[in-house]
C-alpha cells in the first residue's frame, strides 16, 4: 500500500463538481456523489472528510478554471478586454455536457445552507472574480480609457452582475443571440472619456 489514492482524483472532483452544479449543495446527496465519482462512502469520507470537504475542493477547482479562462482573454484595449470577457462566457449554440449557469452563483444563492468553510470559499471566489474586473477597470483609468475619478468599485460590481447574468439567464431560456444583445447593451454603459 503506497497511501496514494487508487483513483483519478481530478476526474473524481470534476464528477462531484457536476453533481453540485446540477443539484446545488443542499440538493446533492452522498448517494449521488458516490455514484457520480465511483467512490465508496468510506473512500469519500477518508479522502474528503465529508460532503462539505468534497464541495470545497470541487468549488475551488471550478473557481480556478473560471478565473484562468477570464484571465486568458486578450484584447488591445481595456474596453475590448471587458467585451471579450463577456463574450467568452456567452453560451454556445451547441449542446454542452455542463449544466447551464454558474456553480459559483448557484452556491451564492444557497449560502445560508452551506457550512462556514464553504461559505468563505464562495465569498472569496466572488471577490476574486470582481477583483479581476476591478483591476481591468483600474488599468482603463490609468491608460485614459476611463475618466479619472471613475468609481471602479461600483463599475466592477456592475460588470460582475452582467457577467453573472450572461452565465445564468440561459437557465431561464435566454438564447445565445439574445445574450449577445445583452452584452452589447451592457457595453454601452462603459463611461466615455471627457473631451
Amino acid at each position: 500500500m503506497t497511501g496514494k489514492p487508487q483513483y483519478d482524483e481530478p476526474a473524481v472532483i470534476a464528477a462531484a463538481q457536476d453533481v453540485f452544479w446540477r443539484h446545488g449543495y443542499t440538493g446533492a446527496s452522498i448517494n449521488q456523489l458516490t455514484e457520480a465519482t465511483g467512490l465508496s462512502r468510506s473512500s469519500l469520507y477518508q479522502r474528503f472528510r465529508d460532503k462539505d470537504g468534497l464541495f470545497q475542493e470541487a468549488l475551488a477547482a471550478y473557481i480556478e478554471r473560471l478565473l484562468a479562462r477570464a484571465g486568458a482573454v486578450r484584447a488591445d484595449t481595456a474596453r475590448g478586454r471587458m467585451q471579450a470577457v463577456l463574450h467568452e462566457f456567452l453560451p454556445s449554440d451547441s449542446r454542452s455536457r455542463r449544466p447551464p449557469g454558474c456553480l459559483l452563483a448557484r452556491s451564492c444563492s444557497e449560502l445560508v445552507d452551506i457550512p462556514a468553510a464553504g461559505q468563505a470559499l464562495v465569498i472569496a471566489g466572488l471577490r476574486r472574480q470582481r477583483g479581476m474586473l476591478e483591476e481591468l477597470l483600474q488599468a482603463a483609468v490609468a491608460n485614459g480609457e476611463l475618466p479619472k475619478g471613475s468609481d471602479v468599485a461600483t463599475l466592477s460590481w456592475y460588470w460582475l452582475g452582467v457577467l453573472q447574468s450572461l452565465r445564468n439567464l440561459p437557465s431561464a431560456g435566454a438564447t445565445a443571440a439574445q445574450l449577445r444583445g445583452v452584452a452589447a447593451a451592457a457595453m454601452s454603459a462603459w463611461p466615455e472619456r471627457a473631451a
